[in-house]
């Protein structure tokens, strides 16, 4: 089976499975096996996947450059977006179920406490990228202004993890455990980077590729 028949018989099967663990959080709540405090549980899932599925998209070019699996990236416009789908769930839980969109508290937390601020700004960083991941946005953008733009993927996750290790008081072992990846990949990207320019290749060419 050709490389481009796999991806097109796979994508189904990845979109499902990256629909699991919202599943199993739905599930949870209707079996009632949210435990004592759901809002809680809730807003930890969301932004673990958040985080899990932002490792993931970072992940796809050095893998695919030390693999030698270009059609890697062709699912790398679905993890961003689930990466989004879980970071709006994150942010829609606070807004609503703990703060009852109560805009003026939510401005107010946004600028007193440090773990909020830093989780508003990673969301925010994710919504331009979100809309903006169509191949035709690609084409009104240009390739280059796309990929500059879409950088700001690094910027998210790095915020991203700075709000996990200011939110957790205690046992910091998984926020930590986020930083070292999200630190390693980034590590990648710039061995990535200077490879490229040892090699006389033009950085960021992955826009060429359409992404899907």
């Amino acid at each position: 089976m050709s490389a481009e028949r796999f991806v097109r018989y796979s994508k189904p099967v990845v979109f499902l499975a990256c629909l699991v663990p919202m599943g199993l959080l739905v599930r949870k709540g209707i079996e009632s096996r949210l435990g004592a405090n759901p809002i809680e549980v809730i807003t930890h899932s969301t932004g673990d996947w958040t985080l899990i599925f932002l490792c993931i998209t970072l992940a796809i070019t050095p893998v695919r450059r030390a693999l030698g699996l270009p059609w890697l990236i062709r699912y790398r416009r679905m993890t961003g977006l689930f990466a989004f789908f879980h970071g709006s769930l994150h942010f829609l839980t606070y807004i609503w179920l703990d703060q009852f969109f109560d805009y003026h508290g939510i401005v107010k937390d946004v600028a007193k406490r440090p773990f909020i601020t830093a989780g508003f700004t990673a969301f925010v960083l994710l919504v331009p990228l979100a809309a903006t991941s169509t191949a035709g946005m690609i084409g009104r953008l240009g390739g280059r202004r796309w990929q500059m733009l879409h950088r700001l993927v690094y910027a998210s996750a790095v915020v991203g993890v700075i709000h996990y290790l200011w939110l957790v008081k205690a046992d910091k072992h998984l926020p930590l455990r986020y930083a070292a990846i999200v630190a390693f990949l980034l590590a990648c990207r710039v061995v990535i980077y200077f490879v490229d320019r040892w090699r006389g290749v033009a950085p960021g060419k992955d826009h060429a590729e359409r992404l899907e």
